[in-house]
């Protein structure tokens, strides 16, 4: 304790018996332990400066992980925010289109509908190999210029 604090208890105590005594002064000199204990004594002072470097990496590791944490954590809301933005965007653009189709299938449905299954066959056989067979003429191949051969070996 302190001696300010020393000096106040003690004066109340001395005042609940009516001593009428009054303490003016209380002064600590030398206080050491005694030796029967003074290795307790250091053990105990080494633990409060353990427990308080502890204390402080701990502070210092806190401060450290939780505003990374955090910028993580906003990163991943800003990611998702964004992909939830284009998803949304995409299936408006493919109502949009849906509706734009079907005005026009209910203005001319046979047109429609041709070119629904032109554009349909045009990203099916996109990336396929095709030999092209007219039944109606005689040797039933028809000759074409093999483009996609041709990209090909350009690349």
């Amino acid at each position: 304790m302190r001696e300010r604090e020393v000096q106040e208890i003690t004066q109340g105590i001395l005042d609940e018996y009516g001593s009428g005594i009054q303490v003016t002064q209380v002064q600590t000199q030398k206080a050491d332990p005694p030796d029967q204990v003074i290795d307790a004594f250091r053990d105990v002072q080494a633990a409060r400066a353990d427990r308080e470097r502890s204390k402080n990496e701990a502070e210092a590791y806190a401060n450290d992980v939780i505003p990374r944490a955090r910028g993580e954590a906003e990163k991943i809301l800003q990611q998702a925010e964004a992909y939830k933005k284009e998803v949304v965007a995409k299936a408006e653009g493919e109502a949009s289109r849906f509706l734009a189709i079907y005005n026009e299938y209910t203005k001319a449905k046979k047109v429609t509908q041709e070119r629904m299954y032109l554009e349909t066959m045009e990203k099916v056989l996109a990336d396929i190999d095709k030999v092209i067979i007219d039944k109606e003429s005689g040797s039933g191949v028809v000759p074409y210029l093999p483009l996609p051969e041709i990209k090909k070996k350009a690349n």
